[in-house]
């Protein structure tokens, strides 16, 4: 390394190539480690998640960023529009699909979709989030013999780091064969953090179980190549934004202290009584105070001082502004959706804002919620409701991989957005349809809806309207107007 340097100073001088990498007093106490990805995570995640946890527990600002991120990316979920191309088969694998998705949760407690917002928000606020795939009885009488269970990563111990029995390694609680391949994943039977509290913690409830990789999603960002586990969102802001409430508070305490105190009088005899002044109480403490419409004269030697308590100053909203700004970058939000202060924007600066805010949430949908979660979902649905019979796929099992990749077909449909004005989008969006440029079924999908499903609905409204001799503003016969009789000509006089 010494002769590096040597030679580098040699061929360009003794100013360093980059500034960041020079010796004086600036780089002094900047003195960086460059761990791999594995041994980043491997050191610093168990206290990043938990600082995460705490702050999203009692920080309105970093709840109010998580509660953005999920009504975004899930909102009312990312719904499945199967591509096969049989109209007949696809309805079906769609109504079993509706009949499902109110069973899915193993705990009861949601749906389908309700379990996506819950797993993109653990994900958010741990790093990452585990999904099992629970198979179940055919006498259990669900619709499709399968359940998902969402589980907190602490279930995934990031300390189990040895050599399985078989030869796999296995690090940080996930196993992998010698192709790299993840085979199997070792988790608590409960949450460890949870102690006796939790149901599942009778005995080995502490002890690790070996589970097959095919049963588990595993939902977190790879941010860098060869990352195994997830990093919390919140790990660029924790500093600053726990310190940035320490400050807010300080302010609040400081103020509430000091407007306490609403005057002091000054007296030359202790021992007479002050200008309303009541009766001491059990303590011998007895406060004055001032009535509306007071007049009160005072003693000789006696004077009053208002109190006057110290403002926080003209800048105090600018600074929390800035250091919003900082923190929502850090979290990858817009400032809005951080403080819910819209003083100073207007309809071009928020749409710009929304629109950087929304490529980001898309590749999180595309590249992670879809990817990771639902598509082998979707799979592992189809795959059971195949074998018990529910869907009859002729040549699924012997058709080979082309035959089930058809089958398996399928488009994620995320809600759609929301715009500031939604007569310019749709003006916008219709000149788009009339250019070709934009088909009606992408244009619905936009906002969240099936198109196959509008259409229907379309026709089942005009059926029904024209059964009852309704005719809308919208229907093309309403602009037809009754013809007009021609005026009769005027006949010239016969008189001259």
């Amino acid at each position: 390394m010494h002769w590096l340097k040597r030679m580098s100073r040699r061929l360009f001088g003794g100013s360093p190539i980059h500034e960041a990498v020079g010796s004086g007093r600036r780089a002094l106490a900047w003195m960086p480690s460059n761990p791999g990805a594995v041994a980043a995570l491997y050191a610093t995640q168990t206290d990043l998640r938990a600082k995460s946890r705490d702050l999203v527990r009692r920080n309105a600002w970093a709840n109010a960023a998580l509660e953005s991120y999920v009504a975004n990316a899930i909102g009312t979920g990312i719904k499945p529009q199967s591509m096969v191309a049989d109209a007949d088969l696809r309805e079906r694998i769609q109504a079993l699909w509706r009949n499902w998705t109110l069973d899915a949760d193993a705990a009861g407690l949601t749906d389908f979709y309700g379990l996506q917002a819950m797993a993109c928000r653990a994900m958010l606020e741990g790093g990452e989030a585990l999904v099992r795939i629970r198979y179940r009885r055919p006498e259990d009488g669900l619709p499709v013999a399968i359940q998902l269970q969402v589980l907190e990563p602490e279930h995934l111990p990031v300390t189990l780091n040895t050599t399985a029995d078989n030869g796999n390694l296995i690090r940080a609680g996930i196993e992998f064969d010698r192709l790299g391949r993840r085979v199997a994943y070792h988790l608590y039977r409960s949450h460890p953090e949870d102690g006796a509290m939790s149901p599942m913690s009778g005995a080995g409830g502490m002890e690790t179980v070996r589970v097959d990789a095919g049963e588990i999603l595993h939902l977190f960002r790879p941010l860098r190549p060869g990352q195994i586990r997830g990093e919390p969102w919140l790990a660029r802001a924790l500093v600053k934004l726990n310190e940035l409430d320490q400050y807010d508070d300080a302010e609040l305490v400081r103020k509430k202290t000091a407007a306490m105190f609403a005057g002091f009088i000054t007296r030359l005899a202790p021992e007479d009584n002050l200008m309303g002044e009541g009766l001491a109480d059990g303590n011998g403490v007895a406060l004055a105070g001032l009535e509306p419409g007071t007049l009160q004269i005072l003693e000789p030697g006696e004077d009053v001082k208002f109190s006057q308590p110290a403002d926080v100053g003209a800048s105090y909203a600018d600074f929390l502004r800035m250091q919003f700004r900082a923190v929502a970058a850090a979290m990858g939000v817009t400032y809005e959706q951080l403080t819910g202060d819209l003083t100073q924007v207007n309809y071009s600066s928020i749409r710009a804002g929304l629109l950087e805010f929304r490529r980001r949430v898309e590749a999180l949908q595309h590249g992670v919620i879809v990817h990771q979660l639902c598509r082998p979902i979707w799979q592992a649905w189809m795959e059971q409701a195949v074998l018990e019979g529910s869907l009859v796929l002729p040549g699924y099992a012997r058709g080979g991989t082309t035959k089930r990749r058809e089958y398996l077909a399928v488009k994620w449909i995320p809600q759609g957005w929301q715009w500031v004005d939604p007569k310019k989008e749709f003006d916008a969006m219709l000149t788009a349809i009339r250019a070709g440029l934009l088909s009606r079924s992408e244009a619905i999908s936009s906002f969240g809806y099936d198109a196959e499903d509008v259409d229907r609905e379309i026709a089942a409204d005009n059926a029904r309207a024209d059964g009852l001799g309704l005719v809308f503003d919208s229907d093309p016969r309403n602009d037809k107007t009754a013809p007009t009789t021609p005026a009769t000509p005027i006949q010239p006089s016969e008189n001259p």
